[in-house]
């Protein structure tokens, strides 16, 4: 008996978890957000082609927001999906209609078709990137869902080397279309595994989980307003009265969602004068300076004449400052994690800033010394956050009120995505305004400059936030 409960209660090994069934079973799992990841890296590195030859250049920002906030609508109905539907269907589901949106991402004549498309891309991957999660205490035993976490997260790691690979290459060939058709042999395969591996069902008894449909609706409709607000032709109401529009539908998000019987985020997240709240404006105020990545291949393209598999690839450098400070800092405890929050925001703001001198300089690559400033910046930018990231996480989830534990898991997903969905439409107004829209050298130099001098301010407001954050002994 003593040998079957150390079984039972020891955490298991790579080799039992990558072995048999549970092989299969983690590739059902982690494939989803494999897909949904590269998706978004193959996407960033060949928009600069999309929009030389199909147009619309100055709908650049309006693709990322529109996946983002349809991954938002995606992720928060999951799983309402998979409790109706049941595990297997769910899942199938999701991959056909991330699939039809690839499908017309691929063949789009024109930008509207495009944005179709990454809008209905957008729903299939934020339905499979929540799923891979909400199926791991479905197929694994309670000591293997460490591991299943540890792949999901590797996923984003793998998606920075494959992903920019992808899109360069077709990119550079001039067949950027087959980008998007390349997706869809691997739906195939993960839809035949997923039909043989996932149970029609969820375990029984589960219960029909409650969706906060009206605060998520409400989330993406000010996020659009100010999307649509960057493609206003009337240079200053028009602009002014979206981001108006925006604003009012959070307020209006934040007195709805504090009186719902079923929330969206935790109590005290709407306040900055909760230990909650700062932590989430800390967090969204990171992410925000962060969403400037979507614009570099673009700016890489057009003022240094870079190649786009060279200008994926260097734009990966953000995320990958992001993933090694995250490993490097992950471990302090005490008062060094309070050190490490405060020290975040003053990096980002301080590294978005030397991009806004470095970038519009045509001549900053071709030295030794400009190309290493220029990397530190953009390396710089995603180490602040992942320095800080963990314990921000950590602090939310002591800080929330022990009845609304689930809530507030789930919360940082959606705080985070809505943070980069309405950056990246802010990004648009910005850089559309600096000039951008209107193509060209000058157009990028100018809108470049604009883009990250405005959004430096972002975590240079974190710096504020982060030190009102008490010590963990306080």
């Amino acid at each position: 008996m003593s040998a079957a409960m150390n079984q039972s209660t020891l955490g298991s090994t790579w080799g039992e978890f990558l072995w048999g069934r549970n092989a299969l079973r983690c590739l059902a799992v982690v494939g989803g957000v494999a897909l949904h990841a590269t998706n978004v890296y193959i996407a960033a590195t060949i928009m600069p082609s999309v929009v030389l030859e199909i147009g619309g250049l100055q709908y650049y920002a309006a693709n990322t927001t529109l996946f983002v906030v349809s991954s938002i609508v995606g992720s928060a109905l999951s799983s309402r999906l998979m409790a109706s539907f049941g595990a297997r269907s769910a899942y199938l589901s999701a991959l056909a209609i991330f699939a039809l949106g690839t499908l017309l991402c691929a063949t789009a004549p024109t930008m509207p078709w495009m944005l179709a498309g990454r809008a209905v891309q957008g729903l299939g991957g934020g339905f499979l990137f929540a799923l891979s999660y909400g199926l791991i205490r479905h197929l694994f035993e309670e000591r293997m869902w460490p591991r299943a976490m540890a792949m999901i997260s590797a996923m984003w790691g793998l998606a920075t080397l494959c992903g920019p690979a992808i899109g360069g290459v077709f990119a550079e060939l001039g067949t950027w279309r087959l980008a998007f058709w390349s997706l869809l042999p691997f739906v195939v395969v993960l839809g035949g595994v997923v039909a043989t591996q996932l149970p029609r069902r969820g375990a029984d008894g589960e219960e029909t989980t409650r969706t906060a449909l009206v605060q998520v609706l409400l989330l993406a409709a000010s996020v659009l307003a100010v999307s649509v607000s960057s493609l206003s032709e009337t240079p200053g109401i028009g602009k002014i009265a979206g981001v108006v529009v925006g604003i009012l539908m959070g307020v209006v998000l934040a007195r709805v969602d504090k009186r719902a019987a079923v929330r969206l985020l935790p109590t005290g997240a709407y306040s900055l004068r909760t230990m909650l709240g700062r932590l989430y404006a800390t967090m969204s105020l990171l992410v925000v300076g962060l969403t400037t990545e979507i614009f570099v291949p673009y700016f890489l393209q057009e003022i240094h004449g870079c190649s786009p598999l060279r200008a994926g690839y260097l734009t990966v450098l953000m995320a990958g400052g992001w993933t090694i400070a995250s490993l490097l800092f992950s471990g302090r405890v005490g008062a060094a994690t309070t050190r490490l929050i405060r020290i975040g925001p003053v990096l980002v703001s301080a590294s978005l800033a030397t991009l806004a001198v470095t970038m519009p300089r045509t001549t900053q690559l071709e030295s030794p010394l400009g190309m290493t400033v220029f990397g530190i910046a953009l390396v710089g930018t995603g180490f602040g956050i992942g320095m800080a990231w963990p314990h921000l996480l950590t602090r939310v989830f002591t800080s929330a009120p022990e009845n609304e534990n689930s809530l507030t898991a789930a919360s940082v997903t959606t705080v985070q995505l809505y943070a980069m969905a309405l950056g990246t439409a802010i990004g648009g107004l910005v850089t559309n305004a600096g000039g951008m829209s209107t193509g060209g050298l000058a157009g990028a130099q100018h809108a470049s400059s604009w883009l990250f001098g405005v959004f430096a301010l972002a975590p240079f407001l974190g710096i504020w936030q982060a030190r009102r954050l008490p010590h963990p002994s306080k």
